[in-house]
């Protein structure tokens, strides 16, 4: 009788709960795993916008008819640390002579390449450049004509009436773009990729 009494309450104390851990440790859990889920994902974040691409917003008529003021576009910074970027690449410029904005502009002329405005027409290399994107004029602005030094680029926005661009502020060092204007996200009817 005493084994099935001993046995009895042995098997009670195994079905009782286990005790709850306390308020203050359930909340210090709760923040430790917290952190170890957000800290991880915004440090791959600040890795991505550093070196793979960030979000900007188009500011100004500059690149009109393509992209419009307040459009919003993913700008990929990959690919120049291969390769130099291309003509007609659009890309975001940081230029401190022109403030704390960034500019978006397209590239016309490349590094060693002779641009040269004459009658309302661009000429790269005394060839006619064929420019699909724009239906303006062009107007020369300080230089009419220049050769781009290494290492840099000129760059030209598609509303040449209304664009602060090379012709204004000369060409641009290959180290002031950002990155490329890859892909616009805003407004949805401008979902697509740019070209």
């Amino acid at each position: 009788m005493e084994d099935e009494f001993s046995h009895s309450t042995a098997t009670e104390e195994e079905d009782s709960p286990a005790p709850r851990p306390s308020r203050g440790r359930a909340f210090v859990r709760f923040v430790r795993e917290l952190l170890e889920t957000i800290l991880p994902a915004l440090f791959i974040a600040l890795l991505i916008n550093v070196f793979v691409g960030q979000a900007t917003r188009v500011e100004g008529q500059s690149m009109e008819p393509n992209l419009h003021s307040e459009q919003r576009l993913v700008v990929e910074k990959l690919s120049y640390r291969f390769h130099g970027p291309q003509r007609f690449d659009i890309v975001v410029l940081s230029m401190p002579s022109q403030g704390d904005e960034l500019l978006i502009k397209r590239v016309i002329g490349l590094p060693g390449e002779e641009v040269e405005i004459r009658d309302g027409e661009v000429y790269v290399n005394g060839i006619l450049l064929e420019e699909p994107f724009t239906d303006d004029s062009t107007h020369p602005g300080r230089d009419s004509k220049v050769t781009v030094p290494p290492l840099h680029v000129y760059v030209m926005g598609d509303n040449r009436d209304r664009s602060n661009d090379s012709r204004s502020f000369g060409p641009v060092p290959i180290d002031n773009i950002v990155g490329r204007a890859w892909f616009s996200y805003w407004p949805p009817e401008q979902i697509g990729f740019i070209h």
